[in-house]
Protein backbone atom coordinates (compact mmCIF):
# COMPACT_ATOMS: atom_id res chain seq x y z
CA UNK A 1 0.00 0.00 0.00
CA UNK A 2 2.72 2.63 1.17
CA UNK A 3 5.79 2.72 -0.14
CA UNK A 4 8.53 5.11 0.81
CA UNK A 5 11.79 5.55 -1.38
CA UNK A 6 14.81 7.61 0.02
CA UNK A 7 12.21 10.17 1.36
CA UNK A 8 13.38 13.50 3.40
CA UNK A 9 12.13 16.27 4.83
CA UNK A 10 13.99 19.41 5.57
CA UNK A 11 12.43 23.19 7.09
CA UNK A 12 14.51 25.92 5.91
CA UNK A 13 14.90 29.69 7.50
CA UNK A 14 16.94 32.27 6.78
CA UNK A 15 19.78 31.27 8.87
CA UNK A 16 19.17 27.51 9.41
CA UNK A 17 18.57 24.13 7.47
CA UNK A 18 16.57 21.18 9.70
CA UNK A 19 16.55 17.76 8.28
CA UNK A 20 13.46 16.68 10.45
CA UNK A 21 13.94 13.51 8.03
CA UNK A 22 16.30 11.84 6.07
CA UNK A 23 16.82 8.42 3.75
CA UNK A 24 13.67 7.36 4.65
CA UNK A 25 12.96 3.38 3.02
CA UNK A 26 9.48 2.19 4.72
CA UNK A 27 6.90 -0.32 3.01
CA UNK A 28 3.37 -0.82 4.68
CA UNK A 29 1.78 -3.59 3.20
CA UNK A 30 -2.34 -3.53 3.21
CA UNK A 31 -3.56 -5.08 6.29
CA UNK A 32 -0.56 -4.10 8.34
CA UNK A 33 -0.76 -3.05 12.15
CA UNK A 34 2.65 -0.88 11.95
CA UNK A 35 3.82 1.03 15.50
CA UNK A 36 6.23 3.93 15.08
CA UNK A 37 8.36 4.91 18.18
CA UNK A 38 11.22 6.93 19.15
CA UNK A 39 12.35 9.36 21.05
CA UNK A 40 10.36 13.23 20.80
CA UNK A 41 12.05 15.71 18.16
CA UNK A 42 12.89 12.28 15.86
CA UNK A 43 10.85 12.52 13.07
CA UNK A 44 7.62 10.24 14.05
CA UNK A 45 4.83 12.97 13.61
CA UNK A 46 6.66 14.43 10.60
CA UNK A 47 6.43 10.94 8.96
CA UNK A 48 2.48 10.50 9.60
CA UNK A 49 1.95 13.82 8.61
CA UNK A 50 3.79 12.70 4.76
CA UNK A 51 2.27 9.59 4.67
CA UNK A 52 -1.09 11.31 5.58
CA UNK A 53 -0.45 14.22 2.53
CA UNK A 54 -0.95 16.41 5.42
CA UNK A 55 2.66 17.69 4.41
CA UNK A 56 5.20 16.62 1.83
CA UNK A 57 8.62 15.12 1.29
CA UNK A 58 11.31 17.41 0.08
CA UNK A 59 12.83 14.78 -2.08
CA UNK A 60 12.25 10.94 -2.51
CA UNK A 61 9.14 8.90 -3.30
CA UNK A 62 6.08 8.26 -1.86
CA UNK A 63 3.97 5.73 -3.41
CA UNK A 64 0.17 5.22 -2.67
CA UNK A 65 -0.89 1.74 -4.05
CA UNK A 66 1.50 2.00 -6.70
CA UNK A 67 1.39 5.92 -7.79
CA UNK A 68 3.49 8.17 -6.92
CA UNK A 69 2.24 11.04 -5.01
CA UNK A 70 4.69 12.99 -3.62
CA UNK A 71 4.42 15.93 -6.23
CA UNK A 72 0.80 15.28 -6.91
CA UNK A 73 -1.45 17.85 -7.30
CA UNK A 74 -3.57 19.14 -4.14
CA UNK A 75 -7.03 18.47 -5.21
CA UNK A 76 -5.86 15.02 -5.78
CA UNK A 77 -4.21 14.90 -2.50
CA UNK A 78 -7.72 16.21 -0.80
CA UNK A 79 -9.49 13.72 -2.63
CA UNK A 80 -7.04 10.52 -1.22
CA UNK A 81 -7.92 12.21 2.36
CA UNK A 82 -11.46 12.34 1.71
CA UNK A 83 -11.79 8.52 0.07
CA UNK A 84 -8.84 6.32 1.65
CA UNK A 85 -7.67 7.94 4.93
CA UNK A 86 -8.56 8.32 8.20
CA UNK A 87 -7.18 10.40 10.88
CA UNK A 88 -7.06 9.70 14.80
CA UNK A 89 -5.64 12.69 16.83
CA UNK A 90 -4.38 12.61 20.53
CA UNK A 91 -6.50 15.89 21.57
CA UNK A 92 -9.41 14.17 20.09
CA UNK A 93 -10.02 17.30 17.78
CA UNK A 94 -14.00 17.05 18.28
CA UNK A 95 -15.82 20.25 17.32
CA UNK A 96 -17.46 21.73 21.15
CA UNK A 97 -20.40 23.27 19.31
CA UNK A 98 -21.42 19.95 17.92
CA UNK A 99 -23.33 16.71 18.96
CA UNK A 100 -21.20 13.87 19.02
CA UNK A 101 -23.31 12.12 15.88
CA UNK A 102 -22.55 15.93 14.17
CA UNK A 103 -19.01 15.42 15.25
CA UNK A 104 -18.74 12.18 13.41
CA UNK A 105 -20.58 12.85 10.75
CA UNK A 106 -18.06 15.24 9.52
CA UNK A 107 -15.84 12.45 8.19
CA UNK A 108 -18.65 12.84 5.70
CA UNK A 109 -18.51 16.32 5.09
CA UNK A 110 -17.33 16.11 1.38
CA UNK A 111 -19.06 13.18 0.44
CA UNK A 112 -21.88 13.11 -1.94
CA UNK A 113 -24.31 10.57 -1.02
CA UNK A 114 -28.12 10.18 0.26
CA UNK A 115 -29.09 11.97 3.91
CA UNK A 116 -30.12 8.21 4.98
CA UNK A 117 -26.94 6.46 4.42
CA UNK A 118 -25.04 9.27 5.94
CA UNK A 119 -27.12 8.55 9.12
CA UNK A 120 -26.68 4.38 9.01
CA UNK A 121 -23.16 5.15 8.35
CA UNK A 122 -22.61 7.64 11.58
CA UNK A 123 -24.81 5.23 13.23
CA UNK A 124 -22.72 1.92 12.40
CA UNK A 125 -19.47 3.62 13.25
CA UNK A 126 -20.71 5.06 16.74
CA UNK A 127 -22.00 1.58 17.58
CA UNK A 128 -18.59 0.15 16.67
CA UNK A 129 -16.64 2.21 18.73
CA UNK A 130 -19.60 1.30 21.62
CA UNK A 131 -20.50 4.84 21.72
CA UNK A 132 -24.21 5.05 20.37
CA UNK A 133 -25.85 6.09 23.59
CA UNK A 134 -24.11 9.08 23.46
CA UNK A 135 -24.90 10.39 20.00
CA UNK A 136 -26.94 13.41 20.98
CA UNK A 137 -24.46 14.56 23.49
CA UNK A 138 -21.74 17.15 23.38
CA UNK A 139 -18.01 16.54 23.70
CA UNK A 140 -17.91 18.21 27.17
CA UNK A 141 -20.43 15.62 28.42
CA UNK A 142 -18.04 12.61 27.30
CA UNK A 143 -14.91 11.26 29.47
CA UNK A 144 -11.47 11.72 27.80
CA UNK A 145 -11.86 7.79 26.54
CA UNK A 146 -15.22 8.18 25.24
CA UNK A 147 -14.35 11.34 23.03
CA UNK A 148 -11.27 9.41 21.73
CA UNK A 149 -13.98 6.85 21.14
CA UNK A 150 -16.27 9.42 18.82
CA UNK A 151 -12.62 10.63 17.33
CA UNK A 152 -12.25 7.28 15.86
CA UNK A 153 -15.88 6.78 14.83
CA UNK A 154 -15.44 9.98 12.70
CA UNK A 155 -12.14 8.74 11.26
CA UNK A 156 -13.71 5.13 10.33
CA UNK A 157 -17.21 6.57 9.19
CA UNK A 158 -15.76 6.95 5.56
CA UNK A 159 -14.83 3.41 5.63
CA UNK A 160 -11.05 3.88 4.96
CA UNK A 161 -8.95 1.56 4.08
CA UNK A 162 -5.41 3.43 6.42
CA UNK A 163 -5.70 4.65 9.35
CA UNK A 164 -3.43 7.23 10.69
CA UNK A 165 -3.05 7.53 14.63
CA UNK A 166 -0.78 10.01 16.54
CA UNK A 167 -0.32 9.31 20.14
CA UNK A 168 -4.12 8.28 20.21
CA UNK A 169 -3.99 7.16 24.11
CA UNK A 170 -1.64 10.03 25.00
CA UNK A 171 -4.28 11.92 26.67
CA UNK A 172 -5.58 9.02 28.28
CA UNK A 173 -5.27 6.74 31.64
CA UNK A 174 -4.89 3.13 31.34
CA UNK A 175 -8.22 1.70 31.41
CA UNK A 176 -9.49 4.18 28.60
CA UNK A 177 -5.78 3.66 26.51
CA UNK A 178 -6.29 -0.26 26.53
CA UNK A 179 -10.01 0.01 24.90
CA UNK A 180 -8.93 2.56 22.61
CA UNK A 181 -5.69 0.32 21.79
CA UNK A 182 -8.66 -2.75 21.82
CA UNK A 183 -10.35 -0.81 18.82
CA UNK A 184 -7.73 -0.19 16.82
CA UNK A 185 -6.17 -3.94 17.00
CA UNK A 186 -10.51 -4.43 15.76
CA UNK A 187 -10.68 -2.24 13.10
CA UNK A 188 -6.96 -3.76 11.57
CA UNK A 189 -8.61 -7.46 12.47
CA UNK A 190 -10.99 -6.61 10.14
CA UNK A 191 -8.59 -5.45 7.13
CA UNK A 192 -7.69 -1.70 8.42
CA UNK A 193 -3.62 -0.56 7.48
CA UNK A 194 -2.88 1.43 10.49
CA UNK A 195 0.08 3.19 10.63
CA UNK A 196 0.41 4.81 14.53
CA UNK A 197 2.46 6.57 16.62
CA UNK A 198 3.38 5.94 19.99
CA UNK A 199 5.50 6.48 22.83
CA UNK A 200 4.10 3.15 24.84
CA UNK A 201 6.01 0.30 24.20
CA UNK A 202 2.84 -1.92 25.85
CA UNK A 203 0.90 -0.29 23.00
CA UNK A 204 3.22 -0.78 20.19
CA UNK A 205 3.43 -3.79 21.29
CA UNK A 206 -0.33 -4.87 20.08
CA UNK A 207 0.90 -3.85 16.24
CA UNK A 208 2.46 -6.03 14.21
CA UNK A 209 5.29 -4.51 13.32
CA UNK A 210 7.11 -1.41 14.96
CA UNK A 211 9.49 0.99 13.46
CA UNK A 212 11.95 2.56 15.76
CA UNK A 213 13.42 5.66 14.51
CA UNK A 214 16.20 8.30 15.75
CA UNK A 215 17.32 11.74 14.38
CA UNK A 216 15.02 11.77 11.37
CA UNK A 217 15.50 7.86 10.17
CA UNK A 218 14.31 4.67 10.83
CA UNK A 219 16.77 2.28 12.85
CA UNK A 220 15.20 -0.53 13.24
CA UNK A 221 12.17 -2.73 12.12
CA UNK A 222 11.05 -5.71 14.24
CA UNK A 223 7.92 -8.03 13.72
CA UNK A 224 5.72 -7.71 17.21
CA UNK A 225 5.06 -11.27 19.12
CA UNK A 226 0.99 -11.22 18.91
Amino acid sequence: MIHLQDLSRTYASDEIETTALGGIDLAVEAGEFVAIMGPSGCGKSTLLNIIGTIDRPTDGRYLFEGADIARAPEAELAKLRRDRLGFVFQSFNLIDELTIAENVALGLAYRSMPAREKKDRVAAAMDKVGIAHRARHFPHQLSGGQQQRAAIARAIVGDPKLILADEPTGNLDTDNGAQVMNILTGLNQDGATIVMVTHSPSHADMARRRIEMLDGRIVASTACAI
